[in-house]
């Protein structure tokens, strides 16, 4: 198993219809992959192998699926809030497909650069967590950014407050941008939170 591979499949929303549900398993039975569910909420097929690595990714393309690369932009994680949430205030696979619809075509983003959505301030999304956190809150959306996990985490700094929905997105794009501008490989935005230019709103 030392030279196993393994294909991510990106799953916009956590979201996956009944028919690419169907499909990736014919392909997992084909190939002999391992189903994995990532703490991302994306699909992972494990035990692919260098022989069959780019015709399995094929495969999945060809069933409309997005498979993850080097510089593609990180679809957000959310929480599945209203109407299914009592505690939700908003809808978040609304908006996480507004931000996929947005800026999922992008190229060239910068390794481990994480986005998660939260539908209210439970946070359950774990939004202070990762480089860019989204929470929805009664008066607005609030958006932290230097969040990580690993080691030596971190809680994400408040850097907006009561945010309207479109302004929020604006500021996924900016802070996206400015993580691509600043960064090497695999930096995160904790390294980057307190240069005199980061993009916030909130200034003490």
């Amino acid at each position: 198993m030392q030279n196993s591979k393994y294909i991510t499949v990106l799953v916009p929303g956590g979201l996956l219809d009944l028919g690419k549900v169907e499909a990736i398993s014919l392909v997992a039975g084909k190939y002999d992959l391992t189903c994995y569910l990532t703490s991302a909420q994306n699909l992972r097929l494990l035990g692919a192998s260098d022989d069959n690595l780019e015709e399995i990714k094929g495969a999945l393309a060809g069933l409309g699926l997005i498979v993850k690369e080097p510089g593609r932009f990180p679809k957000p994680r959310i929480c599945f809030g209203m109407p299914y949430c009592n505690l939700g205030l908003v809808d978040t696979f609304a908006l996480s497909d507004r931000i996929w619809s947005r800026f999922g075509g992008r190229t060239g983003v910068k390794p481990k650069l994480k986005i998660a959505l939260s539908g209210c301030p439970a946070s359950c999304a774990g939004s202070m967590l990762v480089d860019i956190g989204i929470i929805a809150t009664r008066n607005g959306f609030d958006m932290y950014a230097g969040g990580k996990g690993g080691a030596l985490p971190k809680i994400g700094k408040l850097i907006a407050r009561g945010l309207t929905e479109e302004e929020a997105v604006d500021l996924v794009g900016e802070l996206v941008d400015y993580h691509a501008s600043k960064t090497g490989k695999k930096q995160r935005m904790a390294k980057l939170i307190d240069e005199p230019d980061f993009p916030k709103r909130i200034t003490s």
